[in-house]
């Protein structure tokens, strides 16, 4: 015969050890499993990221890009300080003056497609499409994903070659965008045939004897438990 001498509460504080050592994150990171937000290489004609410029050459369209690239990561710089180890601002602050002479040049191309296209109102039209090019990047219910995203492309910035800028920002915004729609963690529990449920006898005083053994009415509504599991349980 069986006889079960672990205590109840020995059983409880193993369990809860286990779950802690399984179930703690590493630090900054927002999810269990992250969202995955890469996407498609863009041309610069898309009208789904960013602010489009109806008649744009292509070297504005690209110009384009590296503007709302920085325009992105200003962004996260902004909103994105409540953790630090995104290091937000340094990758900012560091992809600013990495690639200062292309995001200079993608500004005045880009001011150059506003002169050519906006007529005498050229300036303020300017000054509406790089307000609404921030307001884009805003974002509150996407704010962890947007960052964690943000991050990763800002780090990757400060390792590309200088000169290679707009290719970059080719390859990643789509990311970018993705990472403004907002999408839960994506880790699903799922229950499949091939686990195993684990059933607990009884943590109750009345099922443990002076020998800290289970009863035998304990041990038989455990056996039967066992005979038909049902997850995590308790009898």
């Amino acid at each position: 015969m069986t006889h079960y001498s672990i205590r109840p509460k020995a059983i409880a504080g193993l369990i809860a050890a286990l779950f802690f050592m399984a179930a703690t994150p590493a630090q900054a990171q927002f999810f269990w499993i992250s969202p995955d937000n890469r996407g498609a290489p863009l041309t610069g004609a898309e009208t789904d990221v960013g602010i489009p410029l109806p008649g744009a050459t292509p070297e504005e369209q690209s110009a384009a890009l590296v503007l709302a690239l920085r325009t992105g990561l200003n962004t996260a710089a902004l909103q994105c300080q409540f953790e630090p180890m995104l290091l937000a601002v340094e990758n900012y602050n560091g992809t600013l003056t990495r690639h200062e002479s292309e995001f200079v040049s993608g500004y005045r191309t880009v001011e150059s497609y506003f002169k050519r296209t906006g007529g005498k109102g050229w300036q303020s039209a300017y000054d509406t499409y790089r307000t609404r090019l921030y307001n884009y990047f805003a974002t509150v219910n996407a704010q962890y994903t947007f960052c964690q995203t943000a991050s990763k492309v800002g780090a990757a910035a400060l390792a590309v070659p200088r000169g290679s800028l707009a290719n970059f920002a080719r390859l990643r915004m789509r990311e970018m965008r993705n990472s403004l729609i907002y999408r839960g963690d994506q880790l699903r529990v799922v229950h499949s045939p091939l686990w195993m449920p684990l059933t607990l006898p009884s943590f109750s005083d009345a099922c443990w004897d002076r020998r800290n053994q289970l009863t035998k009415k304990c041990r038989k509504a455990f056996a039967q438990a066992k005979a038909q599991p049902r997850g995590l349980t308790y009898y």
